[in-house]
């Protein structure tokens, strides 16, 4: 008998659990149970480490999942579910917690872009979601302000849509004809771009709403505060969308899709599980849906205000280390938002005493041992870095102020 033959007659359970270091173990009904493992895969691969002294960047894996996060994924993994199911009650739980008509749990916020765009052009239409992106005829039209233009809308075009640009209510208006199935507000234009919105959140809405067309909006990275999880659909946007893997805490490959009930519905006919969609290369898993639902409840039951004292307290801590420096000087910064509001710490030197750029402490830290990665920043021609604070770890902080303290005094 051949070798892979005699393995096909062992029961998997039995070679699972005979395999050196394996994670599967069973009790005696046969169920899978996972064992602690000691193996540090970070070391056996090769990879870095990294202290995120930055900001929740997908480059950087997003930010670190809740205990409660990584419960519920473990405690899923072992059995199977009815992914038809899964999708259709966890987003009822989540559309309960988040007081709109409907949600679902997309394999992040450029996933929701793409199943939106792609439920506003097919709507409930078979033949539609068979042929997009290469619909018949005229290409559907999505209206977005020139100055939101942003490298995330491609997953727009991605459904075979175009983008007509327009720059004022005026032109919003006369932008709308037959072909335009949807306008899209990027939320975090101010932030982005420093420039303000042509055309307001509200007045952005109600011309949607003047036209019958479906209104939009890309909030991914805008909590928090924890309120703009409710306040664009407050406003009356049809669609809303929030990564999953930022400050909410949930797995970095989900993400949030919710508002108007057919739009959901329909944005769940485009996607995984059913076979062949354009979603269908974005699925999310049954653990991903799980852990997304987790990471949701667990963000609205915390004590935002508790949080944001310990990110507080955090910027202090560093400071402290850093001002008794001769020459350096620290300021809290807090963004005035939508995007990312959250104190970080800016760290300016004087650059006659230590001989060092921002950019080139940016690269030492990074290159250090341990890896801190924090944001490199010019103002008023001025280079330096800014520490964020709010995905360190309690025993990191002082580290990284530490560790920046060095660096410069190096450089003298």
């Amino acid at each position: 008998m051949k070798r892979r033959d005699i393995l096909k007659s062992i029961p998997i359970m039995t070679l699972a659990a005979g395999i050196p270091g394996s994670i599967y173990k069973y009790d005696a009904f046969g169920k899978i149970k996972y064992a602690k493992k000691s193996i540090d895969y970070f070391e056996e691969l090769g990879v870095d480490k990294v202290i995120n002294a930055s900001a929740t960047m997908t480059w950087l894996s997003g930010s670190l999942m809740l205990p409660e996060v990584l419960e519920a994924i473990n405690s899923t993994a072992h059995d199977f579910a009815d992914m038809y199911q899964l999708q259709d009650k966890a987003g009822i739980k989540i559309a309960e917690m988040l007081n709109c008509e409907a949600a679902m749990v997309t394999s992040g916020a450029a996933c929701a872009l793409v199943l939106g765009t792609a439920a506003a052009i097919t709507g409930f239409d078979s033949e539609k979601r068979k042929l997009i992106p290469n619909l018949p005829g005229k290409r559907p039209e999505v209206i977005m302000q020139t100055n939101h233009r942003y490298v995330f809308d491609q997953a727009i075009t991605t459904t075979g849509a175009k983008i007509i640009e327009v720059d004022n209510e005026e032109e919003m208006h006369k932008a709308f004809n037959k072909n335009t199935v949807m306008a899209l507000f990027f939320n975090a234009a101010e932030s982005w771009y420093g420039i303000k919105n042509n055309i307001s959140h509200e007045k952005f809405v109600a011309i949607c709403k003047d036209h019958n067309v479906p209104s939009f909006i890309d909030a991914a990275a805008d909590v928090p505060p924890v309120e703009n999880l409710f306040k664009y659909q407050k406003m009356g946007f049809d669609m809303v969308t929030f990564s999953g893997g930022k400050m909410i805490r949930g797995p970095q490959s989900a993400g949030l899709l919710f508002g108007k009930a057919s739009l959901i519905e329909a944005a769940k006919l485009n996607y995984s599980p059913h076979e062949a969609p354009i979603g269908r290369p974005m699925k999310v898993n049954k653990e991903e849906i799980f852990g997304m639902y987790a990471a949701l409840k667990s963000y609205l039951e915390k004590d935002h205000d508790k949080e944001w004292q310990q990110w507080m307290d955090r910027t202090a801590k560093i400071s402290a280390i850093l001002d008794q420096m001769e020459g350096v000087e620290t300021k809290v910064v807090i963004p005035q938002g939508p995007a990312n509001v959250f104190p970080t710490l800016d760290v300016i030197w004087d650059t006659d005493k230590f001989k060092i750029s921002g950019s080139q402490l940016y690269d030492k830290l990074k290159a250090g041992t341990p890896s801190i990665v924090t944001s490199k920043t010019i103002k008023n021609n001025m280079e330096f870095i800014n520490v964020g604070v709010v995905l360190l770890q309690p025993v990191q902080v002082s580290l990284v102020a530490n560790q920046i303290k060095k660096a410069l005094k190096s450089s003298i």
